[in-house]
């Protein structure tokens, strides 16, 4: 494997979800804690220390569940997420039209976004979310971690909610997990 930061694919996010190929409790857990923010050496510092398999990665790379965060431009990449109707303009208004969306303010979840089940305000809460698990709660965190990513909209995510915050004002403090609370509300 090379150095680099590793995420979960579809099918790597689609086992958290639905165990269909059996992992062992190790590989599973490994899995887990594969977020798309970790590198490779802290991965390895992770597992050394769950007695993991030492090679847990390789065999998550080889069935496909794990990939390498890619590290540079990808203009077919670009070209995909903006949509099929970009191959019929000129590069230069898709890329333009791409930057203008890409500085626009993420949707935030909160109250005046409960109605939108658009990708978007979930794809931002369930970031949140796991970044709240990964940076303030660790391997305490590890069956909450499983419950987001359970989730499949925005109404699931919201009713998790309260329970993330409980346990972040367990580990850092009231005070604390209402900031981080607020973080989520839409500004008015």
């Amino acid at each position: 494997m090379r150095e680099g930061i590793y995420r979960k694919t579809d099918a790597g996010r689609d086992e958290i979800r639905d165990r269909g190929r059996r992992l062992s409790p190790l590989l599973r857990t490994v899995l887990l804690m594969v977020d798309g923010q970790r590198t490779l050496a802290q991965l390895r510092e992770v597992m050394a220390g769950m007695k993991a398999p030492a090679d847990a990665l390789e065999a998550l790379l080889a069935d496909g569940l794990i990939e390498a965060v890619p590290s540079g431009f990808d203009p077919a990449g670009l070209m995909g997420a903006i949509g099929p109707r970009a191959a019929s303009r000129p590069p230069s208004v898709v890329l333009a039209e791409a930057a203008a969306n890409a500085a626009a303010p993420a949707p935030v979840a909160g109250p005046a976004a409960a109605a939108d089940t658009g990708s978007g305000a979930y794809l931002y809460l369930c970031e949140r979310m796991s970044e709240a698990v990964r940076a303030h709660l660790g391997l305490r965190g590890y069956f909450l971690q499983l419950k987001v990513e359970r989730c499949t909209d925005i109404a699931s995510l919201q009713a998790l909610l309260p329970e993330l915050r409980a346990a972040v004002a367990k580990a850092k403090g009231e005070s604390f997990a209402s900031d981080w609370e607020r973080t989520l509300e839409v500004p008015a």
